[in-house]
């Protein structure tokens, strides 16, 4: 990624030892598959748990996911002690998400000191391949002296 540096050497530990407080992720069954400066992905695996009517991952699950990818991404530039809150989401669902497993890829498209725009696609991966079925942009607030981790 171009951009800002992280902040944090251990930025990789910091998101992961967050996310593992999180209930909402392990209620989903929700986990990381890679984090890098800027970017996050969690991966959603798909189960009667998570779905609504049609058989389909449901919306309220799939943009928690989405919502948690774009700050985790964020999260991996702030500064040591902050913690990141979702100021403001907007998600665009595109097709049904239907397949074996959900992936939402956060990514950070302008880190402020204040405020981080992050952005987050999101696939279903139906036997091997990946269909795009949602757009998140999210404004993330930098939360100085809650690091998520130690509070």
């Amino acid at each position: 990624m171009n951009g800002p540096a992280p902040q944090v050497p251990d930025f990789e530990a910091r998101v992961r030892a967050s996310f593992a407080k999180q209930g909402l992720m392990r209620t989903l069954g929700a986990s990381i598959a890679r984090v890098s400066s800027g970017a996050v992905e969690l991966v959603l695996p798909t189960s009667p748990a998570v779905s609504q009517q049609h058989g389909f991952t449901h919306a309220g699950a799939v943009a928690s996911i989405a919502d948690s990818a774009a700050g985790y991404a964020a999260l991996t530039l702030m500064p040591p002690g902050a913690g990141v809150l979702t100021a403001e989401f907007k998600i665009n669902l595109l097709a049904p998400a239907l397949g074996e497993r959900i992936v939402a890829r956060g990514k950070v498209v302008k880190a402020g000191r204040t405020l981080t725009l992050a952005q987050t696609d999101v696939f279903a991966e139906r036997e091997g391949h990946e269909k795009l079925v949602a757009v998140l942009m999210a404004t993330l607030m930098t939360v100085e002296g809650r690091s998520g981790v130690d509070d």
